[in-house]
């Protein structure tokens, strides 16, 4: 091993095309600035085709580019392996569909899906739902219930009635005499239901309470619930509107009952673990489902293939092999990984290629530090100061010929909509650098600094009549890669995120593994 590594992600800090909203560039970033100056650097493409998804019209995302940092390839992902099943018929042949639909016939059940209400490509996909709705007609089941959580985050911030009007406007072209398909219950995503990384169980718990029993405020419709919540909370954006259940005469339309079936149809799997761990875990002591009815349960994907959660799933997820950390472990290299809770999973499972555990316990060394339970533009500055910490704890240890580190302000920062505040995330971490750079060097290591997707560099949107307007989603634009205190030259070529893995391999002196895209350096 010819260098040591240590790798930075900066979470959601891409390089703007636009200038708007910009709180990269708006904010103070010597180090950063310095780097870009001094040291050997390129910029990556960080979304669509370069990650796996359908398209470049697909923003990138932390999962899917953890994915592809980390194995040096470009898999399809979850959006483009669900509309490549969707187009072929082949999930309407799954076991899993085939025993949701037997289930349902069997029992004159209804059939309920949950998920994320929008076309944002990242958790879910509107279109998927649509398809799955007229799938169940022509499976001869009659009642199709559907729980929506509200984005406004992979979408424009207050975009949710547009989502509902098109799942209204595609039932109602279904709905006859002999099916009847209708929102049940919902809520912002930031609210209800899709916590991860088991930081917040009541948030769960609210959702599941939401869905299942038909517990909570009472509307008429989706569109009555999302008014009267906007008129009494002004400038609130749909990700944290309070969950809502559709009623007719004071009963919920669509509490479940023994024998339904449910699909949870987000393919991505981090926010979708722990409501498929509420409905699937026989001994679940996450928090207390009450009286709960047997129903059957699927998710779009399995969200963990080592756990295998959930037990069914209508679509089989990519198999990733030949992962950077399997291949430093065979090298017998000692690895660290850090970030906070909200970006933990993406330095360890999706990094390993959607693995819970380590390929070697004395190898890899995991560490996690709690995130706070705020707001994040309420502390934008979340951890970074304690990953700093560690990782410089790391480096002077001498014991890691490989470490890696995501701060993931830029993004979760910039997801709230909080310019001002997204623009101290982004200093917050060019401080964590420059705190990082003197021990790096003192110890002989060589730095490179990236990114999984943009988010902070675009954090206002024009429309189509030029009307400027708060954006919380993840950017199209390319993401900087930087490599400090090593001799190297960047090649070139046009360079993604799964080049990255070789190019870490390169710098350690090995020869990479041909399974990988071409390494970013000569």
């Amino acid at each position: 091993m010819e260098n040591k590594v240590v790798l930075v992600v900066m979470d959601g800090v891409g390089k703007s095309t636009t200038g708007l909203g910009d709180a990269v560039t708006m904010a103070n970033t010597p180090t950063l600035d310095k780097l870009l100056k001094e040291c050997p650097n390129t910029y990556i493409k960080a979304h669509g085709t370069a990650v796996g998804l359908p398209s470049d019209e697909d923003m990138g995302n932390s999962e899917v580019g953890h994915n592809a940092l980390g194995c040096g390839q470009i898999y399809s992902q979850g959006a483009k392996l669900v509309e490549e099943a969707i187009e072929s018929g082949a999930i309407f042949g799954s076991s899993a569909w085939r025993e949701l639909v037997g289930n349902c016939v069997k029992n004159s059940s209804a059939m309920h899906f949950i998920g994320l209400l929008s076309d944002g490509n990242v958790h879910s996909n509107i279109h998927h739902l649509i398809a799955l709705i007229e799938g169940a007609k022509k499976e001869g089941i009659k009642r199709v219930r559907v729980h929506v959580l509200l984005d406004g985050r992979d979408v424009p911030a207050t975009s949710a009635l547009v989502y509902v009007d098109m799942l209204e406007e595609a039932m109602s072209s279904l709905n006859d005499a002999s099916f009847d398909a209708r929102i049940a219950s919902g809520g912002g995503r930031m609210k209800i239901t899709m916590d991860r990384y088991f930081a917040d169980w009541d948030m769960v718990k609210r959702g599941f309470d939401t869905h299942v029993y038909g517990e909570g405020r009472q509307f008429a419709s989706a569109t009555e619930a999302i008014a009267a919540y906007r008129a009494e909370e002004p400038g609130v954006i749909d990700q944290d509107l309070p969950a809502f259940v559709i009623a007719e005469d004071g009963k919920p339309v669509g509490a479940m009952k023994d024998g339904d079936s449910v699909v949870l149809f987000n393919f991505r799997g981090d926010r979708a673990i722990e409501l498929s761990m509420a409905f699937d875990d026989a001994d679940f002591k996450g928090f207390d489902r009450g009286d709960m009815p047997k129903v059957m349960y699927a998710g779009m994907l399995e969200y963990d293939g080592d756990l295998h959660l959930p037990k069914r799933f209508l679509v089989e997820p990519p198999k990733i092999e030949h992962t950077l950390t399997e291949f430093l472990v065979a090298h017998g290299v000692n690895e660290y990984a850090v970030s906070e809770t909200q970006k933990f999973g993406h330095v360890t499972y999706f990094w390993n290629g959607n693995r819970s555990e380590k390929f070697s316990d004395k190898l890899e060394t995991w560490q996690e530090i709690p995130s706070d339970k705020v707001t994040f533009d309420q502390r934008p500055w979340m951890k970074s100061a304690e990953v700093t910490d560690a990782v410089i704890a790391a480096v002077k240890s001498g014991k890691y010929g490989f470490i890696r580190c995501n701060y993931p302000n830029g993004d979760m920062v910039g997801h709230t909509g909080n310019l001002d505040a997204t623009i101290v995330g982004v200093e917050a971490v060019d401080l964590g650098l420059a705190r990082l750079l003197p021990v790096i060097k003192e110890e002989g290591y060589a730095l490179v600094v990236t990114a999984d997707h943009g988010n902070a560099d675009e954090m206002l949107e024009k429309n189509k009549k030029g009307v400027v307007s708060v954006r919380t989603a993840h950017s199209l634009n390319p993401v900087p890669f930087i490599v400090c205190n090593a001799d190297c030259e960047i090649a070139e070529g046009e360079f993604g995120l799964s080049n990255v893995a070789a190019t870490v391999a390169k710098l350690m002196g090995f020869e990479p593994d041909p399974h990988w895209n071409a390494a970013i350096i000569k």
